[in-house]
């Protein structure tokens, strides 16, 4: 089967869309699907990592509007040999309207969101995060339209479905603390949290901390690391899942990694750094599987000391986060969402 993707990176929207869409890629290529990719040529984009992965890409020219790049885009689905069997898109300002305009050139249509905001044109909708309202996307998706909802289809990649088969359970000391704020933490929110830990001046605790690959402060980052005993920095990691399962405790943003995190059991100290993350931020916290700190805009260093120095007094909330984020994503969502598409 042809499989086309529609996604995009950038030191402004991040790299959780092309990374998600390269976990669900890499899982359909094992079964020797064909894969392709539609990406924006933008600032930092990803799409030297995806041709190293053994994917063609199709570039559209950086700071297009959303027309020509639909235009754009039929084109070179057309060039594609054979039928497109699905187009997948994930993109926040793609809508209906681009979507319908593709129909001539593919057999079917998913769309990864979890906005809820706009009309789609899709067989599939895949929303992965945690939400109670199972109504949202009712009105904007046609009545036919397969819905995915909730963690149980959760895109992870293979290697935090390996470590969690050999996890340990966590009693909830905190000897370790994992610090990642996404692939370009735009707003420097791992320095925030470096601050805070400081602060704490418990030099028995281990930081690692995980540069994303568009990161533009990893020089203050590595400044400030240089003062905190115990820190280690990790650039562009693929032992991520190892990390993570090996840590206590996460300082984290609510991008995509929330999942990857619930995967493998660990609890987290959750700040909001883009307007899609809230929505996320606010149902784990009501649900209480995170410690929420806020909004990146409304919180200073002192909001997230406090919350790190009530974890530490707290052991039995700590064990429990982790038990309850466990049983939220069990890693088997990538083979679900596979498995709807090849059997649609």
């Amino acid at each position: 089967m042809n499989f086309c993707f529609r996604a995009d990176a950038s030191t402004y929207i991040g790299t959780g869309h092309i990374i998600r869409c390269l976990a669900l890629a890499d899982e359909l290529n094992r079964r020797g699907d064909r894969i392709y990719f539609v990406c924006r040529k933008e600032k930092e984009d990803l799409i030297e990592l995806i041709e190293k992965r053994g994917y063609k890409v199709f570039s559209l020219p950086k700071g297009i509007n959303i027309g020509i790049d639909k235009e754009m885009t039929g084109t070179f689905l057309q060039r594609i040999p054979g039928v497109i069997d699905w187009l997948i898109v994930d993109h926040y300002d793609i809508g209906i309207s681009w979507e319908s305009f593709q129909r001539d050139y593919v057999r079917n249509i998913m769309v990864i969101d979890d906005l809820a905001n706009r009309k789609h044109d899709a067989d599939v909708l895949l929303d992965q995060q945690h939400n109670t309202n199972k109504l949202r996307y009712d009105n904007i998706v046609p009545s036919d339209c397969i819905k995915l909802l909730g963690t149980e289809f959760a895109i992870i990649r293979p290697q935090f479905c390996k470590v969690r088969e050999s996890l340990r359970d966590r009693e909830g000391d905190i000897k370790r603390i994992f610090i990642f704020m996404g692939g370009s933490d735009s707003k420097n929110l791992t320095c925030l949290a470096l601050n805070a830990i400081k602060r704490i001046n418990f030099p028995e605790i281990s930081i690692d901390i995980v540069i994303g690959s568009l990161n533009q402060y990893h020089k203050d980052i590595e400044r400030l690391a240089n003062k905190i005993p115990n820190t280690s920095i990790h650039y562009n990691v693929e032992n991520m899942a190892e990390l993570m399962a090996a840590s206590d405790l996460a300082v984290g943003s609510g991008g995509t990694t929330t999942w990857e995190r619930c995967c493998v059991g660990l609890p987290t100290i959750m700040l909001t750094s883009a307007e899609n993350q809230l929505t996320i931020a606010e149902e784990l916290s009501k649900g209480g599987y995170v410690v929420y700190v806020g909004w990146h805009r409304s919180i200073v260093e002192n909001d997230i000391y406090e919350k790190l120095l009530f974890l530490l007094k707290n052991k039995e909330l700590v064990k429990q986060l982790s038990l309850k984020v466990k049983r939220l994503v069990d890693g088997k969502g990538t083979m679900r969402v596979v498995n709807k598409l090849i059997y649609f």
